[in-house]
């Protein structure tokens, strides 16, 4: 099965969005992954959801928004509201994350879950059930661009042996720092999808990088 592709919003260039955005939806990517900072919960600030909106309506692909705020519950709705299809929360974030979950579900979206690097795998075992997906941060959040953390292919072979235990359907996303070498360790370890941000926006031809991720064999 071919590895899901989430390309970032982030990498895009802001100056010719309605362009990359084109790219993206003639492209093989599955998803579009969208990082919403709030200069709090992570050290930088991206875009709201009035750029969102207009996002929204250029792109064709299912919207994978990925909220690095304090307090993620206050803006469901508004996920909502610019047609997400995924709405990933951090655990760090969420005063009450099964609560949170549930609430994600009942507005109509897939409910998932990230981790930061510094976040163990056991924490999610009560909640790995009630999750479509787990995000795995292979790089601290806050900034494109970083280094990958090898240490992210055990976890992601740590999280595939905590579904397996629970009989959880969970899918498995990795995020910072993903290439077609890392892609490929990731993959091999567990992962079902892949989220690369600068690997595509800065490649020459940003269609085949997204093709070479989705070859790596699942």
């Amino acid at each position: 099965m071919n590895t899901i592709v989430s390309p970032s919003l982030l990498s895009a260039d802001f100056g010719h969005l309605a362009d990359d955005l084109k790219m993206i939806n003639e492209s093989n990517a599955d998803w579009l992954h969208i990082d919403v900072m709030d200069g709090v919960f992570v050290p930088n600030i991206s875009f709201g959801f009035p750029v969102l909106k207009h996002v929204a309506k250029l792109c064709e692909k299912p919207l994978d928004v990925h909220l690095m705020i304090v307090d993620p519950d206050r803006y469901i709705r508004e996920v909502k509201d610019v047609n997400g299809h995924i709405m990933n929360v951090h655990y760090e974030a969420c005063r009450h994350v099964h609560r949170t979950i549930q609430q994600i579900r009942d507005a109509g979206m897939l409910p998932a879950v990230t981790i930061n690097p510094g976040t163990p795998v056991c924490m999610l075992r009560d909640i790995i059930k009630d999750v479509y997906m787990v995000l795995l941060m292979s790089v601290n959040p806050g900034f494109g661009g970083q280094k990958f953390i090898e240490h992210t292919t055990d976890k992601v072979a740590e999280l595939r042996r905590l579904i397996a235990e629970t009989g959880s359907e969970a899918i498995i996303e990795v995020d910072g720092g993903v290439n077609e070498t890392t892609g490929e360790k990731l993959v091999k370890a567990g992962a079902d999808a892949l989220v690369a941000g600068n690997y595509v926006f800065s490649a020459p031809d940003p269609k085949a990088a997204i093709d070479k991720l989705k070859q790596l064999d699942r």
